[in-house]
């Protein structure tokens, strides 16, 4: 993979054309941890994609990899190297890899001959390549640094270098560097660099990487501006090239290209071409990836031929290049020049030119396409997106192309086809020409031959038509799933396109989501091998995992299919939308409904019977299913109907398709109730397979009983009408569904035969009034016996006559009402039996009228006629009988208003006239409306009578103004007049505004008010919104518009014609919010946000609002065309939430946003750009936090203000503090602090003013100022403390005179007392300040990059088995004296006996030998082995020391069978059980006493060392580490060792030595580094200093090959002429009370940042020897020793030296404990955990066997148990080890190391105990250090030894197999001969007491053990002493 940063490709290049991207603005810079982990762990969902994982980067990304195997992502961003894990993208290692001191015309610094005269300046590294070679366990990083210079990383361990290149340390051989070989990615940010590991030829032995890269040196656009000439990239890095990647071979040739031969392996343009051919790379990539054997596989470059600079018609040309590769593992590799071939993809559609998309952007390859993405460049002032679009090329085309290419060159030229690269160094000279008689093999068509050799460029590009187009594609990825390809495709703008293409490559779905909102995605995706539903991807600023379908939010089938997801597809049994892998059995038919099958074969049910009687029994319902299911035939299944009702279901037999199930109907009881006002229910019934409900439908249940209650006036017709079989019956006026339950009369068949009222108009009746009223029937013949009532309402019910069958007559109704008119509905009910009515399909009603009601004038009156009324107008309105005269004419109108009162001459003005008399009806006035002599037309619509007329003015000849005039029979007038006038228009302001719409613009005119509708148009189309006019000016607010283009503004009265003017209005671009800033807030909000952007001249108002927990909108304010402040809204929680903008009312959109609606215009309009991240408000308290503050008035007065810490980042302007109303003047802000004052008088009269301080909308008071009292209680107050002061003084001049001496001597008591109070308190301050900072620091700076250095197992055993009980380590393991190489090393030399030869002269070795194999074989004998040490063991003076050596030699001499040896030790451990457990049982193997406890300790010491090294090593080394760095921070005192910092009270230093750090510049050649900063404390004498210098440069080195402190001379350059050799003791040493103070850095006042000198002395001074060893007499360091002190004499100095007491230091060793806490805590679980990889098979079977034996003897107390366990493993084995480092690491474990590693032993010992522990005040403080958390680590030790107990039994065979395996990882590393020689002498030394032993046991006799003993002592008798003193 490899950055895109400006393109790339073999013969044209985009490298030159292509510009730096724009600078991150600072407003992208990440979010603070807490809101970015918040960010991370909240996933993203849009539609059918889901970010499942984000990681960010504080700088941008360059490259990512995929390590499928082991699950990892490797990273690489500007200066770092991320490895993170594959699935949640957490973090693993990082590693730093700049800035750096760089130069693009200097030469790499790893080139020893090359030095540099131009200045090199700190430069970023750009990644370019980042890829991974599997076989050798490599990581290749290749960054833009050091003229493109490559590492080689550990895979696995992204932050350590696995082979070092150019070599380090100097090997045999030294290695020769050539620029070429470090010059191999481009060295520019900008410039394009692809690489890919191409796997090994069959004469190469490692892999090799293929590397193209763009041309940045001379007369390139990256080429440094300057005079000089010097250009290190022609020569040294060709465009294209394959180079050696074998790290495992010869290291003089990693990186070359000379593979043999030389220039065949590179392609390098030629310097006159460089110009027409700039090659920008996309990819490299390889095609098929996996080949089967045999089968050719190919390497792919995609690039790109950039535009020429300044040519208008230079276009871009794409390019695919394409090199061979070995087949198979024995094929021969192609030179690169032979196989090279290139050739032209375009992308085009069918529009021409302009249709074409000519720069490829990315590529993926597919298994039988390749699909890329193309763009069309724009000019530099075209939109940000540039229109893409994606082709698909068939490999198969590439390959007939390339065939037909090779044919069109060597056997049948065509010089239009195809033509040899002339602009590549390696195509000059030859050309196309026919090859004499040759026939080409088709591998030689696919890939040339030695004789055919030339690089070729194929002339016609392979073309394709875009699938699918798109503004801003910047990269593509592609999957095959079902049917579809799946195409993912990422923007420029941050966003993740998935389209869905069918197999006609026609696209069906697309889903969009952002994935960082204007970070472009970068070229390369991929998915994970591992897992292909996971799509990794890059932005500028983040890593990301998709998951590439988010199935889940489809809830139902036809959702799920529907959307035609690739992906996404309906399981049934499960009833969910999912990935096929996630649903059970989809791999067989009809489980799993994929998007291709459709929503059809989705799974549906129809229920039979689909309706049912509520009054009816059913013996049960068929379920006919069908879709996409699985056969149910014998599976689990119910009908459910809901509330946990659930009926039995069955299906016969298997079906697919259509499947017939039956199934219980649900219990009557169970009904669901019927609706009110409803005949039936619906029931909705489901199958449940398998706890599931799987499918579902609905049936109906009715009752036809019910149809009468619902529908009372219609109930025979509505029965027979319903959709339910029911039947009327009408003696019981019942509907039935049972025809048989009604009575034999005659019922009715249909709706029409019901009998029912006919419908019949009646006239009006006036109220009051009496009247019969006749009702005409049918069907009625039935009821003609029967009484009816007339009912007219509930309370209205008059007799009902009949008067014939069809005809009944209502006597005698009187109806009242208050109202105008009422209707009252007629029916006719059965007399006696309420609610049962006859039918009224068309309800028949009766009006009545009230004539004194609603009627207020004349005309009003009289118009009611044509109502039917009959009224007369009389004083009132009145009813008009039947005798009285006909009503006469009404008073002449009466206009009261008239509106409006002007209008424009073309007329069409509403006129509306109110008044009264206007006319009785419309008919009145249609001609009678008059404006002076122009008639206004009445509008029928409209009409009022009497009350309001609305008409239509006509047109007018010229201005004048009139009175309205209406005739109705008789002429009234209007007092107003009417006018009509010209409405003119003058101009229009603003004149622009955004083309997105919402500016308010005022048109200026006169007589702007005039008529009844005004419009304002824009483009003669478009409404102008929201009008408010006056007499002058009309405001309106203009919609959006389509382009930026002026549009006309048309002013349109009463809708004619247009106003004359020629107003115009321009549509600008909308304005572009950049940034906001600060984008945090207090959730109060009020926080002044300033938003940057342009065009904000156009914005008249704009408002801020925020998303989901944002209160109310908040308006902000345009300060100019570039700055907008808006107070932050407040919000309802803390959390990040986005933001949006509203200009001018309209919503800001990102143009970008706007451009890619075409993507998916839902998430276009969803996204916000930008996100405020809201927090706490802050908190404010006084310095001292008191409520009331006291102040007199007239002083000045400051305020202290102590503010809690926040995130906020508030600036000074920001805080507001005020006194009452009085502002203080803010001075002083800090992180906590603020101080204000106030200058001037605050006044008295309120006496307390509240200190308030705010921050936006946040206010909080503080505190109450309580100001002073008047001047009359001052006076009082100033009296009454004279009075008391006088007092006071003669009392105590009396007091003084009596108690003088007494009280000198109480005062200088005091003094001490406050003295050493004050000390004692400055102590405990200090120590909590450490104890709250060690820990943070010490982890900081313990980062240890080196290697641990572990000791080899073989030292490692010498030393845990010898360490001082055996004679034979005392005599013999000395270190000889160590000579010092020239870098100051010493090599460590195998000096133990152990691990020699056997130092024995030639003349005795065979009888030796043959003794010592002969002692063997008996050794290897269990019954001699055991008598033997049982006899020894029983000799009083073989001592405890005797038998650790013996146990020791013997786990030495059977080491190579550790499975016998375990069954020796098991025998003898039952032994000593037996002898235990006869006495106190608990007691057993509490102390090495025996043989066979040293066996056992060496036993677990075997067995444990595994994990020793692979998991407790490294937090054992980290505490040792963390322990020392911690001591080293104080003083330590040389003589007594004791130091500031420590575990134990024992070597605590109780002294205040104030200890000042000094950062030193030593030089030194030696350890591999020649200069460093060290770190050393200005007490510490030259030998401690010697010692950190020491450590510091030879921390890489294991300690044993060290120099020492004596061996080096330390000198300090005071000065360029004055040096100082630095000694502990010199000339210059100060004497104190008789004893030399050693000297110290502070002593010879060497400064900060110093220039020290050291080297190896020739001579040692050796007058001192060890500093701790000198006479405390003659010597001290820091402090005098104690007894000295306690002498009655003592100097001034000591009688004048502050005391404290000494407990108060104590409080350090807490602080060094808390530092060192979390370190010891990860080493005690290290211990105490188990491991599922790797878990203790030797202790479970150890504590197996403990178990066994004391289940054999009763022992049933766990106690016992816990002891031995303990006893045998934690206190055996390990707290020797947490004891004595030295056996595990080569390192140098001082005395006071020693110390704190006791305090740690003992708290270790504690844990394991099952006692508790009674501690008190007198208790020692290496218990009390740790009696807190030892019940803590008594449950993790509990807890392990469960895990052990619950671990599964081991077998003999399996333990034998362990131990088996164990002997032979360390086989031949002792000389066994050696230990058997050692044990021979025990045996001498005892011989009668043995072999009376032997004699005594029935075995030994039996198998004649002691005649072989007596053989072995025969041979080696005569000569092992004189042979052993001749060795």
């Amino acid at each position: 993979m490899a950055r895109r940063a400006a393109g790339g490709a073999p013969l044209s290049a985009r490298a030159a054309a292509a510009s730096p991207p724009p600078p991150r603005p600072p407003f992208w810079a990440p979010p603070p941890c807490p809101l970015l982990l918040l960010l991370l762990l909240g996933a993203v969902r849009a539609g059918a994609l889901e970010i499942q994982r984000r990681f960010p980067s504080p700088t941008p990304t360059n490259n990512f990899a995929l390590d499928g195997a082991a699950g990892t992502v490797y990273l690489a961003a500007v200066n770092r190297l991320y490895q993170l894990s594959g699935a949640n993208l957490s973090l693993e290692a990082e590693a730093a890899v700049g800035p750096v001191a760089d130069s693009p015309l200097c030469h790499a610094p790893q080139l020893p001959q090359a030095s540099c005269e131009h200045p090199r300046r700190l430069t970023d590294n750009y990644n370019k390549i980042l890829q991974l070679d599997p076989g050798q366990g490599l990581v290749v990083v290749c960054g833009s640094i050091y003229q493109g210079f490559c590492q080689l990383r550990r895979r696995g361990n992204i932050s350590a270098v696995a082979v070092r290149f150019p070599p380090a340390a100097p090997p045999a051989e030294p290695v020769t560097v050539f620029p070429s070989m470090l010059n191999v990615a481009a060295n520019h940010p900008n410039a394009s660099t692809v690489g890919l590991v191409l796997p090994p030829a069959a004469d190469a032995g490692g892999s090799r990487l293929l590397v193209g890269a763009t041309y940045t040196g001379y007369g390139s656009a990256f080429f440094p501006r300057n005079r000089s000439l010097e250009d290190h990239r022609f020569e040294n890095t060709p465009e294209i090239a394959i180079r050696s990647l074998d790290a495992r071979g010869d290291l003089a040739k990693l990186f070359t290209f000379d593979l043999n031969p030389s220039d065949d392996n590179i392609l390098k343009i030629k310097q006159g071409a460089k110009e027409q051919h700039k090659l920008g790379f996309v990819r490299a990539f390889l095609h098929p990836p996996d080949p089967p054997p045999g089968a050719p596989s190919y390497a792919y470059l995609a690039l790109n031929s950039e535009a020429r600079a300044g040519d208008k018609e230079s276009q871009a040309r794409s390019l695919l290049a394409r090199i061979c590769l070995p087949r198979g593992a024995g094929g021969d590799a192609k030179k690169l020049t032979e196989s090279y071939i290139q050739l032209g993809l375009q992308c085009a559609g069918g529009a021409g030119r302009g249709d074409l998309y000519s720069r490829l952007v990315s590529v993926f390859p597919a298994r039988e396409l390749l699909f890329a993405v193309f763009e069309r460049p724009q000019g530099a002032s075209a939109a940000r997106a540039a229109p893409a679009a994606l082709c698909a090329f068939r490999f198969a085309d590439v390959q007939a192309a390339i065939r037909a290419a090779r044919t069109a060159c060597f056997v049948e030229p065509a010089p239009d086809v195809v033509a040899v690269l002339d602009s590549v160094v390696q195509g000059t000279g030859p050309a196309c020409e026919r090859k004499r008689n040759i026939q080409l093999q088709p591998e030689q068509l696919d890939c040339g031959a030695a004789h055919l050799q030339h690089p070729l460029s194929i002339l016609q590009p392979l073309k394709a038509t875009p699938v699918f187009r798109a503004p801003g594609l910047s990269s593509v990825a592609v999957a095959s799933v079902s049917n579809y390809t799946v195409v993912f495709l990422g923007t420029v703008s941050g966003r993740l396109l998935k389209i869905n293409l069918n197999e006609s490559m026609q696209v069906v779905s697309r889903r969009v989501v952002t994935v960082a909102y204007g970070e472009p995605v970068h070229h390369v995706m991929q998915f994970d091998p591992a897992d292909p539903g996971y799509l990794y991807l890059m932005t500028s600023h983040q890593m990301a995992r998709v998951k590439v379908a988010a199935c889940a939010v489809h809830a139902t089938c036809g959702d799920c299919v529907g959307a035609a997801d690739a992906y996404c597809g309906w399981c049934a049994l499960e009833t969910r939308c999912t990935l096929q892998q996630d649903c059970a059995n989809s791999s067989q038919q009809h489980f799993w409904t994929s998007a291709s099958e459709g929503p059809g074969r989705c799974p549906t049910m129809t229920v039979l019977p689909a309706e049912i009687d509520v009054r009816q029994e059913y013996p049960g319902m068929i379920l006919q299913i069908s879709g996409s299911l699985p056969s149910l035939s014998g599976m689990e299944m119910t009908c459910d109907y809901g509330n946990n009702i659930r009926t039995v279901a069955r299906v016969p037999g298997p079906a697919f398709g259509h499947q017939i199930a039956y199934c219980n109907l649900l219990p009557k009881h169970q009904f669901p109730p019927f609706p009110p006002h409803q005949d039936h229910v619906t029931v909705e019934m489901f199958v449940r397979v398998n706890g599931r409900n799987i499918v579902g439908a609905n049936f109906t249940i009715y009752d036809c009983s019910r149809i009468g209650q619902v529908y009372p006036h219609t109930a025979c017709t509505s029965c027979l009408s319903t959709q339910w079989p029911c039947f009327w019956c009408t003696q019981q006026h019942a509907c039935v569904s049972n025809q048989s339950q009604c009575a034999a009369s005659p019922n009715p068949m249909s709706p029409q035969d019901c009998p029912q009222i006919l419908p019949l108009s009646l006239a009006p009746m006036p109220t009051a009034g009496s009247q019969t009223i006749p009702v005409h029937l049918a069907n009625a013949a039935f009821f003609q016996s029967a009484a009816l009532e007339c009912s007219f309402g509930q309370e209205e019910i008059f007799e009902a006559v009949w008067v014939n069958e069809s005809t009944v007559h209502c006597n005698q109704v009187v109806l009242h009402t208050t109202q105008k008119s009422q209707v009252f509905p007629l029916s006719l009910q059965l007399k006696g039996r309420p609610a049962r009515f006859l039918d009224s399909p068309d309800p028949m009603t009766v009006e009545v009228y009230n004539c004194a009601m609603g009627s207020l004038d004349c005309s009003q009156c009289l118009g009611r006629e044509d109502l039917g009324h009959l009224c007369v107008w009389s004083d009132g309105c009145r009813f008009r009988g039947p005798l009285q005269p006909l009503p006469g004419t009404c008073p002449a109108p009466e206009i009261r208003a008239i509106e409006p009162l002007s209008g424009p001459l073309d007329g069409g003005t509403l006129l509306t006239i109110r008044g009264r008399n206007l006319g009785r009806r419309l008919s009145d006035v249609v001609y009678g409306v008059w404006i002076g002599s122009v008639a206004c037309e009445p509008l029928a619509d409209r009409y009022t009578v009497s009350e309001e007329i609305v008409c239509a003015t006509g047109p007018a000849a010229g201005a004048f103004s009139d009175v309205v005039t209406v005739n109705a029979s008789k002429e009234g007038k209007s007092r107003e007049r009417f006018s009509y006038v010209m409405p003119l228009v003058y101009s229009l302001e603003p004149a622009m505004g955004p083309k997105a719409g919402g500016t308010r613009i005022t048109i200026h005119g006169s007589d702007l008010h005039v008529g009844s509708e005004l419009q304002v148009l824009l483009n003669d189309t478009e409404p102008c919104t929201e009008l408010v006019r006056t007499d002058t000016s009309i405001a309106c607010t203009v919609p959006g518009g389509t382009l930026p283009a002026p549009v006309p503004v048309c002013v349109r009265f009463e809708r004619r014609g247009c106003v004359r003017s020629n107003l115009t209005f321009w549509y600008m671009w909308n304005p572009v919010i950049t940034a906001i800033s600060p984008r945090r807030s207090p959730v109060s909000g009020g926080r002044t946000i300033t938003v940057a952007g342009e065009r904000f001249h156009m914005v008249q108002n704009v408002s801020m609002a925020v998303h989901h927990i944002g209160r109310q909108p908040t308006l902000c304010k345009v300060l100019n065309s570039t700055l907008i402040t808006c107070p932050s809204p407040g919000a309802l929680s803390n959390a990040s939430a986005p933001v949006d903008f509203f200009i001018n009312g309209r919503a800001y959109a990102d143009e970008l946003a706007v451009a890619e609606e075409l993507l998916d215009p839902e998430e276009a309009q969803r996204g916000s750009r930008f996100r405020l991240d809201y927090l706490p408000d802050p908190q404010f308290s006084t310095a001292k936090r008191e409520k009331w503050i006291k102040h007199h008035p007239g002083e000045p007065l400051t305020l202290v203000i102590h503010k809690e810490q926040d995130s906020l980042g508030l600036e000074s302007h920001e805080y507001r503090v005020k006194i009452g109303q009085v502002a203080c003047d803010i001075q002083i802000v800090s992180e906590r602090v603020i101080h204000c004052s106030v200058n001037e008088s605050l006044g008295t009269a309120e006496g307390q003013l509240p200190i308030t301080i705010q921050v936006g909308n946040f206010n909080q008071t503080i505190a109450t100022l309580q100001l002073g009292g008047s001047e009359t209680a001052i006076i009082v107050s100033i009296v009454i403390c004279s009075v008391l002061l006088l007092l006071s003084v003669v009392a105590l001049f009396v007091f003084c005179t009596k108690s003088r001496r007494a009280e000198r001597y109480w005062q200088k008591t005091l003094l001490q007392m406050e003295e050493m109070e004050s000390q004692i308190r400055e102590e405990i301050r200090k120590g909590f300040a450490e104890l709250q900072t060690d820990m943070t620091d010490l982890t900081k700076e313990l980062n240890r990059s080196q290697g641990i250095p572990f000791l080899e197992y073989k030292h490692f055993v010498t030393r845990t088995f010898f360490p001082k009980c055996s004679s034979l380590y005392e005599e013999r393991y000395i270190l000889p004296s160590q000579t010092l190489n020239s870098q100051g090393s010493s090599p460590v030399q195998e000096t133990h006996p152990l691990l020699g030869e056997w130092k024995i002269p030639e003349s005795c070795r065979p009888n030796m030998e043959e003794g010592i194999s002969l002692f063997s074989s008996l050794l290897n004998n269990k019954h001699f082995l055991i008598v033997f040490v049982h006899a020894l063991e029983q000799q009083k003076d073989f001592a405890v020391r005797d038998r650790c050596s013996l146990a020791s030699l013997l786990t030495i001499a059977l080491h190579s069978k550790l499975e016998y040896y375990t069954s020796i030790m098991k025998e003898l451990l039952v032994d000593l059980i037996d002898a235990s457990a006869a006495k106190n049982p608990k007691l057993m193997l509490r102390r090495t006493e025996s043989v066979v406890e040293k066996m056992l300790t060496n036993w677990m010491s075997i067995c444990m060392y595994s994990c020793l090294r692979e998991t407790v090593g490294e937090p054992f080394f980290l505490l040792l580490c963390a322990i020392k760095q911690q001591i080293n921070k104080g003083s330590i005192d040389a003589i007594t060792g004791k130091a500031r910092y420590t575990l134990n009270e024992e070597w605590l230093l109780r002294e205040n030595i104030e200890a000042k750090p000094r950062n030193l510049n030593v030089s030194f050649q030696g350890c591999g580094m020649d200069s460093l900063s060290v770190r050393a404390m200005d007490t510490d004498t030259l030998t401690q200093v010697k010692e950190k210098i020491l450590e510091a440069f030879c921390k890489n080195v294991p300690y044993s090959q060290w120099p020492r402190a004596e061996d080096v001379d330390l000198e300090w350059f005071a000065s360029s002429t004055q040096s100082y050799i630095l000694r502990d003791l010199d000339d210059t040493s100060v004497v104190e009370d008789g004893r030399k103070k050693l000297n110290t850095l502070a002593h010879y006042k060497i400064p900060e940042g110093a220039s020290l000198a050291m080297s190896l002395t020739d001579k040692k001074d050796n007058t001192l020897g060890r500093v701790k060893d000198l006479d405390t007499e003659k010597y001290f360091h820091l402090v005098l020793p104690t007894d000295e002190l306690a002498e009655p004499k003592k100097s001034h100095r000591q009688s004048h030296r502050k005391k404290v007491l000494p407990e108060i230091y104590l409080t350090r060793l807490l602080s060094t404990k808390g530092t060192l806490q979390k370190f010891l805590d990860d080493l005690f679980k290290a211990i105490l955990s188990i491991r599922e990889d790797k878990p203790p098979l030797a202790v479970k079977y150890f504590f197996d066997f403990l178990e066994e034996q004391a289940e054999k003897r009763g022992i049933s107390d766990p106690d016992t148990l816990h002891i031995w366990k303990t006893n045998s493993l934690p206190l055996r084995f390990w707290v020797n080890i947490l004891k004595n480092p030295q056996f595990v690491f080569d390192i140098d474990k001082t005395d006071h190391i020693d110390a704190c590693l006791s305090v740690i032993a003992q708290a270790f010992i504690d844990a394991c105990s099952i006692s508790d522990l009674q501690l008190g005040k007198d208790s020692p403080t290496n218990k009390l250090l740790y009696a807190k958390e030892i019940p803590e680590y008594r449950k993790i030790v509990q807890r392990y030894y469960k895990q052990i107990h619950d671990m599964t039994p081991l077998s003999e065979q399996e333990m034998n197999a362990h131990l088996a395996e164990e002997s032979r990882k360390y086989q031949n590393e002792f000389n066994t001969n050696v230990a058997m020689a050692e044990i021979y002498k025990y045996a001498k030394r005892y011989r009668p007491q043995i072999m009376t032993a032997l004699e005594a046991n029935p075995t030994a006799r039996r198998t004649q053990l002691q005649h072989k003993f007596e053989q072995v002592v025969a041979l080696m008798e005569d000569n092992i002493y004189e042979c052993y003193s001749e060795a």
